[in-house]
């Protein structure tokens, strides 16, 4: 009796022992349950309200140029002013509005220039894309926007940063169709032997998902400033910078994007033996000491721009007192450069 007794008791206490540990998980389980259900509630929320915004911001915000047909897709493409030369500017990696961010810039030049504004695909108004973000393929896209608009060249090529390896493809690939390249602090595929850097990182591709499902949006309304253009200098109308958040907020860093930042690596390696033509008129706005850190090699981004020139006649390096994104503070002393750089060009045709 004793022992049947005895064994009811230790059964009994050790039971009411694993109930409080069974509680407790269940609970937190619950907890768990209840939390991911929130964020799954959220999260589609959130991309329903990003996909409502964007249908109403596109009536809102008609395409500032002309779309045209590329390669089964939509591109925007911008033309503005007259004259000898047609010069096509080419935008920054992650710049989510080309033609806005460009406008001070293309009007000073358009005074005496036909000016160009080729939105790739995954900015601005043109489409995104599921086609791989390489070199090729983007020169490919640009000539044929160039030529649905009726644009023949040859053609002053002017990219800004990443776009300088597209100008590098481009002037090689079809030397023909292009009669001089300005770069605004562009990339060239020697530049991470140059100053000793690395690969670039790849940026997980999951980070492509952010756009649809809103988080970009939010991140443009919490920090708005990230995604537009500079306005230190009053170049840019209000206007302007209203429609840049907007479309900011639909296009920036969608899954286009985030393939290009990935591909960079790949288009240094095949552009990597590629080089000017000495007889190419080439222009190199860079940015001066002043606004860089010192480095102990005595190197900079004019002395880099420099080992790309190979006949000084026709190809020269101009500094200037800006950041990154000089065109944001620098449009009229560069359009007063380009102006001169294309007279003497002309005069040497």
């Amino acid at each position: 009796m004793r022992d049947n007794l005895g064994n009811a008791d230790r059964e009994k206490k050790q039971d009411m022992q694993e109930k409080p540990v069974h509680g407790f998980f269940y609970h937190l389980f619950g907890i768990l349950k209840a939390a991911a259900l929130i964020i799954i509630f959220l999260i589609a929320a959130s991309a329903a309200l990003h996909q409502t915004m964007t249908v109403w911001e596109k009536g809102r915000t008609p395409p500032a140029g002309d779309l045209v047909t590329a390669d089964g897709h939509k591109m925007s493409i911008y033309v503005t002013g007259r004259g000898e030369n047609t010069i096509v500017l080419l935008p920054g990696l992650g710049t989510a509005a080309p033609i806005l961010d460009f406008m001070p810039l293309a009007q000073a030049l358009a005074r005496e220039n036909r000016v160009v504004v080729v939105e790739p695909l995954g900015y601005g108004w043109s489409d995104t894309t599921k086609e791989a973000r390489t070199v090729e393929n983007t020169v490919e896209e640009l000539r044929s926007a160039l030529k649905a608009e009726g644009l023949d060249g040859p053609y002053v090529l002017m990219p800004h940063s990443i776009s300088g390896i597209d100008a590098l493809y481009y002037a090689n690939t079809y030397p023909d169709e292009v009669c001089a390249v300005i770069g605004i602090d562009c990339t060239l595929p020697a530049m991470p032997d140059y100053f000793g850097e690395g690969e670039p990182a790849q940026v997980p591709a999951v980070l492509g998902l952010l756009n649809p499902v809103g988080i970009i949006r939010w991140s443009c309304m919490l920090n708005p400033d990230a995604y537009i253009s500079d306005n230190s200098s009053g170049l840019y109308t209000p206007g302007n910078l209203a429609m840049q958040k907007r479309i900011a907020a639909r296009m920036g860093q969608n899954a286009t994007v985030i393939d290009q930042m990935n591909r960079i690596g790949d288009n240094l390696e095949i552009t990597r033996d590629m080089k000017f033509d000495s007889q190419l008129p080439l222009l190199f706005f860079t940015r001066d000491g002043s606004s860089q850190e010192a480095r102990e090699d005595g190197k900079s981004s004019g002395s880099f721009y420099q080992t790309y020139v190979s006949n000084e006649e026709c190809q020269r390096v101009v500094p200037l007192n800006g950041g990154h994104y000089l065109h944001w503070t620098c449009s009229e002393e560069m359009a007063e450069e380009v102006g001169v750089f294309l007279r003497t060009m002309s005069d040497n045709r």
